[in-house]
């Protein structure tokens, strides 16, 4: 099997000791991707700073990119990323979500022409998460200890279980594989999504409207959500709205996304 060239996506504001045990776990992992681009809502210099210590530190080809703070504006630089990512194969991944060493090559396993891959994620209590130490704690007896949940979520399985669908169920941005081209092709991600909610779903759904059925994952591209307090919601009715529109007219392109930024020379 030829594995396809994988660009990292993973997206952050603000959440530094969160952020250093995910690209911990990114730099254990079995297969480093070709490279890895950190997608930054406008954090401020405490995640600059430990930004910059690790990129030493670590074995990860990395680049920061960054916007001013000026709201949740997370679909902007998603797509700023993806414009600049070298890769044939985008995987996204969030800032609080620490992948399992075997998630680069799982993604790999599982891209396949005409398809987009979601993972699944299991969650470390608030309480316990700033003591999860990547490629050392066990979710297994992080769950036995009640410091985690989403078991069967949390494990990589002998075997992968993979159900083939187009259903609006479990649609997540913070674990999702999808070829760079078919990105292109639905003009990424629609940045009238503004405040938290539902643009990984109207992603998704216009991912189905191009044709691409679902890859939906259990026991494989597994990470581990460090569980916090919840983001503002004040924009999810505008967003459910977005929403809807998308699903009532099979709508493939977005009107503004990926085209409004320079893709990489």
């Amino acid at each position: 099997m030829t594995h396809p060239n994988v660009s990292l996506i993973i997206s952050t504001y603000d959440r530094p000791g969160a952020l250093a045990k995910v690209l911990t776990g990114v730099a254990g992992q079995v297969v480093q991707p070709m490279e890895v681009l950190l997608a930054d809502d406008g954090s401020g210099e405490l995640t600059r700073a430990i930004v910059s210590k690790l990129a030493k530190e670590l074995p990860l080809r990395l680049r920061h990119l960054w916007h001013e703070n000026q709201g949740f504006r997370k679909t902007i630089i998603l797509n700023e990323a993806i414009q600049q990512a070298r890769g044939d194969y985008i995987v996204l991944l969030d800032g609080d979500c620490v992948p399992h060493r075997m998630f680069v090559r799982d993604h790999q396993d599982l891209a396949e022409s005409g398809w987009w891959v979601q993972g699944r994620r299991s969650f470390l209590t608030e309480q316990y998460s700033p003591s999860f130490q990547p490629g050392r704690s066990r979710f297994l007896s992080c769950w036995l200890r009640a410091r985690a949940s989403g078991l069967f979520k949390g494990i990589r399985w002998p075997w992968p279980i993979v159900f083939h669908n187009q259903t609006q169920r479990g649609i997540v941005g913070c674990n999702m594989g999808v070829w760079r081209e078919d990105l292109i092709l639905i003009n990424g991600f629609d940045e009238e999504y503004e405040g938290w909610g539902l643009e990984d779903s109207d992603l998704g759904n216009r991912l189905y409207h191009l044709g691409r059925h679902r890859k939906f994952i259990y026991g494989r591209a597994i990470v581990h959500h460090l569980n916090h307090r919840e983001t503002s919601r004040t924009e999810l009715s505008a967003n459910y709205d977005r929403l809807q529109a998308t699903l009532a007219t099979d709508r493939v392109r977005c009107r503004r996304g990926l085209d409004a930024h320079q893709p990489v020379s």
